[in-house]
């Protein structure tokens, strides 16, 4: 069951792919090298990729709000 957050990835990524390894559902990927990408809707919203990020770019947002 989703949570009322998920994970939202910030202009700063630098793509170490950090949150790739700890997503435990596969929800994160690397988009050409270049930046994190969520997959909203299979998201769980756990946290373990906001607490991994050492950019400190990835926060938990509210599933209502769209960026």
């Amino acid at each position: 069951m989703a949570s009322k957050n998920r994970a939202h990835v910030g202009q700063y990524c630098v793509a170490c792919g950090c949150c790739v390894k700890v997503c435990p559902i596969g929800a994160i990927s690397v988009w050409k090298g270049v930046k994190a990408v969520v997959d909203t809707l299979r998201c769980v919203g756990c946290g373990r990729c906001a607490n991994e990020c050492p950019a400190g770019t990835i926060e938990m947002i509210p599933r209502e709000v769209v960026q």
